[in-house]
């Protein structure tokens, strides 16, 4: 008795698919990591592919709203001049943010532009979850409102100041803010909305983020340093090659809660004698001898003023900052640290003595000595790195997103 032939399954077609798939891919983080718009022309001589291929995919980008074609620039010389490219503005990401001294939301497109942006100031010390992500929903809402007609969200994502399980979007303990075991996106129905399921990150990792980007795809100038992520407490995080190290759980980099005397005060995590507890705004602060409704801009001007109590919260930090992070680079080799927060603001006054300290207790420094230099840019940059990492969805998969 002979039997029907197994139909077996088109591995030519399936291997083209994959194909397209990578080659959109590899079109998209070409343009995207240009230092300067390429053309058609620049796509196909980086990527090795043939003119003709390269405009196809172009076109097909273009279509759905991943790649822009910008102004053509003016012409210097025969001929007409070929339109350079962009990452696409039609497609963003809303990047949110919980800390203890703020909310914060801002919209940000495949090419880099903000398209909105809000900051509201608070106290959220212990703060009642419910409450304080309902209010950071309808400060969504509010930028949801004012994107440019036509604007498609890919996705949100969300930065808090503690440990978080991305897996199954669990706030884990955030300290600070007095949560645990939380599931931010219950609390959160708008912003849940929008795309895919809302992600959640550590707030130092998405503000690291950031900092390692300029724009989505595209690295910043240094491929490789330690970030400290300065506000009530002290988070931190380790970037290697342009990418966050999250360790096994994604939980690394909680430099705040690294000991530096056993002896030390308490602290809201549990242990004692942490980081945080003298390089914290608040602990410099009441070091200083300053109340909690005062700001690091008064404490600068205690210590410019000649205030010896201002003068020993500082040097104080420096050195409990010393050892933690001469640990930190002798064991990741990652000798250049960056200061972001509260720390950014009082760099000049930090480093000097911080530098000090690290040149004796790291073992290399000899060689390569440690640098340490305040990142600036907007506010709370934390939600603008967890809006670029939505948008690294977009760029790893854009085929995805062509049929939206």
């Amino acid at each position: 008795m002979s039997s029907a032939p197994l139909a077996v399954p088109d591995a030519t077609g399936a291997r083209q698919s994959s194909l397209r798939e990578a080659n959109l891919a590899l079109v998209v983080r070409t343009v995207l990591a240009a230092p300067a718009p390429p053309t058609r022309a620049g796509v196909a001589a980086a990527t090795r592919m043939t003119r003709a291929t390269a405009s196809r995919l172009v076109d097909e980008l273009i279509a759905g709203g991943v790649l822009d074609e910008l102004d053509r620039p003016e012409a210097s010389g025969r001929g007409r001049p070929a339109r350079p490219l962009s990452g696409g503005r039609r497609l963003a990401a809303l990047g949110l943010e919980v800390n203890v001294t703020h909310l914060a939301g801002r919209a940000v497109s495949l090419g880099g532009h903000v398209l909105a942006e809000r900051v509201e100031p608070g106290d959220f010390h212990d703060s009642d979850p419910a409450a304080t992500l309902a209010r950071l929903d309808a400060l969504a809402a509010g930028l949801l409102a004012r994107l440019p007609g036509g604007t498609r969200v890919v996705g949100a994502g969300l930065a808090l100041p503690g440990i978080t399980d991305a897996a199954s979007g669990t706030l884990l303990l955030a300290p600070n803010l007095g949560w645990s075991e939380l599931r931010p996106a219950d609390h959160l129905p708008l912003a849940a909305r929008q795309g895919p399921p809302l992600r959640i990150g550590n707030e130092a990792d998405l503000a690291a983020r950031a900092a390692a980007e300029t724009a989505p795809g595209r690295p910043g100038p240094l491929p490789d340093f330690l970030y400290l992520s300065g506000d009530s407490g002290l988070g931190g995080a380790a970037v290697l090659d342009g990418a966050v190290l999250g360790g096994r759980h994604g939980r690394a980099g909680e430099i705040g809660h690294v000991c530096v005397d056993p002896d030390g005060p308490p602290c809201r995590c549990g242990s004692t004698g942490c980081l945080e507890r003298y390089a914290g705004l608040d602990a410099l602060l009441a070091a200083a001898g300053l109340g909690p409704d005062r700001t690091v801009a008064d404490l600068a001007a205690a210590v410019r003023a000649g205030d010896p109590a201002a003068r020993r919260a500082v040097d104080r930090a420096a050195g409990a900052l010393g050892v933690a992070l001469a640990g930190a680079i002798n064991i990741l080799d990652i000798p250049t640290v960056l200061l972001g927060g509260h720390l950014a603001e009082i760099a000049d006054l930090l480093i000097p003595p911080l530098r000090q300290r690290l040149d004796r207790r790291v073992l290399s420094a000899r060689w390569t000595a440690p640098t340490v230099q305040a990142h600036t840019g907007p506010p709370a940059p934390a939600a603008t790195g967890a809006a670029l990492l939505r948008l690294a969805e977009v760029v790893d998969r854009p085929v995805h997103w062509l049929g939206a």
